[in-house]
């Protein structure tokens, strides 16, 4: 009994400190994410980055800096890439770049003449999210899971994998990622 207590005690302070909008019928969850918070993470991954902080999002331009091959996005269909797709956590819509049942979005970086920049991605979080929005493992949305989201999505890139679901303006930076043509 005494766990159980301690244990709700915790949710519920958890769930204060959130921030709740409530605009008639519906309620969003507002994230407070500190950029210092985020810069501190990128710094020790040896990302260089670029910081925007807009009214309903986060905007980062993240660049693996000393990196001689590319972040690991790479496309989830190749059957050339089935052994990052085994061990991936994340997984991005390759249309809308969101990473999938995560606040989080990434997008191609491209350089002057258009092409893309395979050590680089812009990478979105949203900060208003609506209330019903659950997580892997219906875990409480916080600003503290975000941090620790964010900081396993990085890891992925630069590690483990992400996969590209889906053909859009996303495109993956490692593998083979050339999709024109036949696939053998």
């Amino acid at each position: 009994m005494l766990q159980t207590c301690a244990r709700w005690t915790s949710v519920i302070a958890r769930i204060l400190l959130m921030q709740m909008l409530d605009a008639g019928k519906h309620k969003m969850v507002l994230l407070e994410l500190e950029p210092e918070e985020i810069q501190a993470m990128l710094e020790q991954l040896g990302f260089y980055y670029k910081i925007e902080e807009r009214k309903r999002h986060l905007q980062m331009e993240i660049t693996a800096i000393d990196r001689e091959t590319p972040l690991l996005l790479f496309d989830a269909s190749d059957p050339g890439n089935l052994g990052w797709f085994s061990r991936c956590q994340f997984y991005v819509d390759g249309i809308s770049g969101c990473v999938l049942q995560t606040p989080i979005a990434v997008a191609n970086m491209r350089d002057a003449s258009g092409h893309i920049i395979p050590n680089s991605v812009k990478v979105q979080i949203t900060k208003e999210l609506p209330s019903e929005f659950k997580l892997p493992g219906k875990q409480l949305l916080s600003e503290e899971v975000v941090y620790k989201l964010l900081g396993n999505f990085l890891m992925a890139l630069l590690n483990v994998g992400v996969a590209v679901c889906g053909v859009g303006p996303v495109k993956p930076l490692a593998g083979r990622t050339d999709t024109v043509g036949s696939r053998s």
